[in-house]
């Protein structure tokens, strides 16, 4: 609210002076509708929560239990310093045995990591692609669609992806392979711990 205060006039010298007058701007409105706003933001915000990403981790294995059959079907990553990631495909054969592993590398471009996952997982993308089609034709419903896609990608014929890292590799290095592992719609990666003759081979490579 405003008001106006009339400071009053007269004559002076037998001459008529103009009346001043003065505004005064009641704020008190303008305060009541900041609060209000003030309360309406804070209770209808939402407030930034932690993101997580959930991780695989195998059991601990029980000293009397067999030793697990090897993975045939699997991709072994190998993390180490300044952002390398060294690799090899299917089961792990020390340097005394007939066509011993031999590691390549890989970085974090779009035309390696990236398009190495896109290459070795290009079927079951084909497949949930597919699948989406269905779906946005409307010709499965929803649950059907997620319950295909959780089957596809748990096939035996899926590749598995190993995650494994020295004591040199970041926790962001991790991070960057699993976001690149979900956006390639892998559907089976685990997180293990790296073996001595793993790790020799990795130092091999690095000189460290």
């Amino acid at each position: 609210m405003s008001e106006i205060a009339d400071s009053g006039g007269g004559e002076k010298g037998g001459k008529k002076r103009a009346k001043k007058q003065s505004t005064r701007i009641d704020m008190t409105p303008m305060v009541d509708l900041a609060f209000l706003l003030l309360t309406f933001f804070v209770l209808t915000s939402t407030f930034s929560k932690p993101k997580s990403m959930e991780l695989t981790f195998p059991v601990p294995p029980n000293p009397l239990d067999p030793p697990p059959p090897a993975i045939k079907n699997g991709i072994t990553f190998l993390l180490t310093k300044d952002d390398k990631i060294f690799y090899y495909e299917g089961e792990y054969k020390a340097k005394d045995q007939p066509e011993a592993t031999v590691v390549k590398e890989l970085n974090y471009s779009q035309e390696s990591l990236h398009k190495y996952l896109a290459d070795k997982n290009k079927r079951l993308q084909d497949e949930i692609k597919n699948l989406e089609a269905k779906l946005q034709a409307k010709q499965i419903p929803d649950t059907t669609y997620k319950r295909l896609v959780r089957n596809a990608k748990a096939d035996k014929s899926s590749p598995t992806f190993l995650i494994k890292t020295d004591d040199q590799a970041t926790y962001k290095n991790v991070i960057d392979l699993i976001d690149e592992l979900n956006i390639n719609l892998v559907g089976k990666y685990v997180v293990v711990d790296i073996l001595k003759s793993e790790l020799d081979l990795v130092h091999e490579k690095t000189g460290g």
